[in-house]
């Protein structure tokens, strides 16, 4: 079977609105799973299941699922008939167990499983998955995972009428400071920063949908103040100078390991946490990013 895994994509992908399957195979897929998906660039079919049953709260400030919570499930075509399917799932401590039961069972590949936060209530972790092979069965045996956790698996109702949530963010100065333009939904302003370097799976080379970014994202907390998140996605010789520059600036790092098992380049993710002043976070990822091979603008 094929080995690769989940990369948080959250900034780039999240927020897409979900689109009626064009394909019959994609229209198999968002049957099993029971809610549509969106289509990607590179014939990615994504699927968001942002956690909102959940209610996480991390040094006072209660995090949307678009922050840090959104579970996701990425199906691209492998093969005739086949689809190869990278996820990452967002579950408390008691359903890691009975939901990694049930993908074994159903041939689903656990990639990696770690935190990305630290001192959230409750303590949520992130569970990287991979799988190869026909989409519809694929599909349910991931539904019936995550029906053994609290994954919400239906779409939302539709309200057409709802306006767009504010952001009580200079998005603007965010945009200048980071060089690359953001995109604001479920409350969180996002930014996706891909790498210079396409990263391979095999002899496949994975679109950004499936591939790896750099995933920063801003909720506002209050006074110009915001609390960020995310993931930095390094090769081996810039985690150190990365590490280093974000703990000067204030954010914290709270997580360093792998989501994949053959990529390459190997990549590795280094999660933050920080709640301050937006615009002075902004500058401290800034120099950050200014030693990660990201692609131009």
């Amino acid at each position: 079977m094929m080995r690769v895994a989940a990369i948080a994509l959250s900034s780039l992908l999240a927020f897409t609105v979900p689109a009626q399957a064009a394909e019959p195979w994609q229209q198999a897929v968002a049957a099993a799973i029971g809610k549509p998906g969106a289509e990607m660039p590179g014939g990615v079919y994504r699927i968001g299941l942002p956690r909102s049953d959940l209610k996480v709260t991390l040094d006072g400030v209660t995090l949307k699922p678009a922050l840090a919570l959104g579970s996701w499930l990425a199906f691209a075509p492998h093969g005739p008939g086949q689809v190869m399917v990278m996820g990452d799932l967002v579950l408390t401590d008691t359903e890691v167990n009975p939901v990694m039961a049930k993908l074994i069972a159903g041939g689903i590949e656990i990639t990696a499983l770690h935190n990305h936060l630290l001192r959230n209530t409750p303590h949520t972790m992130y569970m990287h998955i991979a799988g190869h092979g026909d989409p519809a069965q694929l599909a349910r045996t991931l539904h019936d995972a995550l029906a053994l956790s609290g994954t919400p698996l239906s779409a939302p109702p539709a309200n057409a009428s709802a306006a767009p949530e504010a952001l009580d963010l200079d998005t603007g100065a965010l945009d200048r400071i980071l060089g690359h333009k953001g995109k604001a939904g479920g409350g969180v302003y996002a930014f996706g920063i891909p790498r210079a370097e396409a990263p391979r799976e095999g002899e496949m080379v994975l679109p950004p949908a499936m591939g790896a970014a750099e995933a920063i994202n801003f909720q506002p907390t209050e006074g110009g103040k915001a609390a960020i998140t995310g993931d930095f996605v390094l090769t081996a010789t810039e985690v150190n100078p990365v590490l280093r520059t974000l703990r000067a600036n204030g954010i914290e790092v709270t997580a360093l390991h792998n989501h994949m098992l053959d990529d390459e380049p190997r990549l590795f993710f280094m999660h933050f946490w920080a709640d301050d002043d937006a615009q002075k976070l902004a500058r401290g990822l800034a120099a950050a990013l200014k030693h990660v091979a990201v692609a131009a603008n």
